[in-house]
């Protein structure tokens, strides 16, 4: 079991504001590491895009546990959805070796608010 939450009761920011989330585990073994990725993909008609922004690394062994974390979050793009195309933030947990993950989409955008409408050339 992989469990992210945040630890506000909205799940949007700010572009350059800070998350505090909380990590949950628990695995049926020891673990070599969890990695809490902040990721960007779009969805939509087109190719898939993924940027990694930013990755944070833990060398937790213990197979289960809790933690706390602040991360900084990117000051762009912002969260976008259109007719044809979204621009989707989220925070990725990951357990090593096996690679287990959860996600937990976020919204980043002006006033914490998703961006709506059409790109230009969309």
């Amino acid at each position: 079991m992989l469990k992210i939450s945040p630890l506000r009761e909205s799940n949007s920011y700010e572009p350059g504001e800070s998350a505090e989330l909380e990590l949950e585990w628990e695995m049926d073994q020891p673990i070599e590491r969890l990695e809490l990725r902040i990721v960007c993909n779009t969805v939509g008609k087109g190719d898939r895009d993924l940027e990694i922004a930013e990755i944070w690394s833990s060398q937790q062994t213990s197979p289960q546990g809790r933690e706390r974390l602040t991360i900084p979050l990117p000051l762009a793009p912002y969260s976008y959805s259109g007719k044809l195309i979204s621009v989707v933030w989220a925070f990725e947990l990951i357990c090593f070796p096996r690679e287990e993950s959860t996600r937990c989409e976020f919204i980043l955008g002006p006033n914490a608010r998703e961006v709506l409408g059409e790109l230009a050339g969309n």
